[in-house]
């Protein structure tokens, strides 16, 4: 019979799942021992990657940053960079894009996490890859992820194009390719979304009606990749998918998961099998105790202050005037703060 305290913990506990689209943050599961041998397994599955840049690593008086997070508890701010890749199984000579660029911020006492969305569209300066043959330029930012070769690599330059315009250091990186949320989605019986606008998808034709329903994965990852139709178009599907992490972590919690170990076994194998995890030296294990406090409460969806326009015939979107602002809350991991300031830019989960 689980304690008062493990029924608590089992409530409240989360896991990182990256994003459409990451897409991906926290899920509950709880009772010590086993708890963590469970996560062993899970630590295990995952498949590894170098995925950010040398520049875009915290430095720690010239020494390698990791060895930071081996020696010491682990403790905040940490900022993470959450890549969806559109990568298909089927048809790996298409190429990958970073659909989903998202950085997660945890705040100094590991009670909050700032979800900020990237345009997939923002105008950047791209810095050179020699070992990619990128000689560097002007592009949308989600050309960096292909610039790089997609991977590992694209993961490394687009966290040099994303230090390069905001100063800010990663402390992690994970990439999970779309085909993980559906699985995990279909695993815990759906997720509970609500549509605001009605809107077509360009994938499917499938009409999606205003109101609050139940969506299998499928349809959640549909829905949340929609943006043509709807009236802010990429900034709607950037708050979607915020939304759908949410609705995660929240099903996650409600499911009554962590009673059933076979599920969440699968679960955990689903995730593993289409994630790409750079925990900068520390164990999954540490990291997901570390932030065991966190829950769907705890997040706050934030916007790039920017607007859409045309060059030519190619449509870009432009940092506007209180994106500075933003990216000085970044560095000072001060993103709760800025969002209070500037409620027009957050996104309403």
């Amino acid at each position: 019979m689980p304690s008062h305290r493990s029924d608590r913990l089992l409530r409240r506990w989360p896991i990182i799942i990256a994003a459409a689209a990451v897409l991906t943050f926290l899920l509950g599961v709880g009772g010590a021992a086993a708890v963590r041998l469970m996560i062993h397994r899970y630590d295990s599955s995952v498949t590894r990657g170098d995925l950010l840049s040398s520049a875009s690593r915290p430095d720690e008086t010239g020494a390698d940053p990791r060895v930071r997070f081996r020696q010491a508890p682990l403790h905040g701010p940490l900022n993470f960079l959450l890549i969806g890749s559109d990568k298909r199984s089927w048809s790996p000579d298409a190429g990958q894009r970073s659909d989903t660029i998202i950085i997660a911020q945890v705040n100094a006492d590991l009670t909050k996490v700032s979800l900020l969305s990237i345009p997939r569209d923002l105008q950047v300066e791209i810095p050179a890859d020699r070992k990619a043959g990128f000689e560097g330029g002007s592009d949308k930012i989600n050309a960096a992820f292909s610039y790089g070769g997609g991977g590992n690599g694209g993961v490394q330059l687009l966290s040099a194009t994303l230090t390069k315009l905001t100063g800010v250091k990663f402390d992690g990186a994970a990439i999970i390719e779309f085909s993980g949320f559906q699985r995990v989605i279909d695993l815990l019986g759906g997720v509970d979304l609500c549509v605001d606008h009605q809107v077509q998808s360009i994938h499917t034709d499938k009409v999606f009606k205003v109101g609050c329903v139940r969506m299998n994965g499928a349809d959640a990852l549909d829905y949340s990749r929609q943006r043509y139709g709807l009236p802010d178009g990429d900034y709607d599907r950037q708050r979607h998918q915020q939304q759908l992490l949410k609705a995660i972590l929240q099903r996650a919690g409600d499911s009554g998961l962590a009673y059933n170990p076979l599920k969440l076994d699968q679960l955990l194998r689903a995730v593993g099998s289409t994630l790409t995890v750079d925990t900068g030296g520390r164990s999954l294990t540490d990291l997901l105790f570390g932030l065991h406090r966190l829950g769907p409460a705890d997040l706050t969806g934030i916007k790039v202050p920017s607007y859409p326009d045309m060059v030519g015939d190619v449509s870009y979107v432009f940092l506007s005037g209180e994106a500075p602002s933003l990216f000085v809350a970044l560095r000072a991991a001060d993103l709760q703060t800025w969002a209070a300031a500037h409620p027009k830019w957050v996104n309403p989960l």
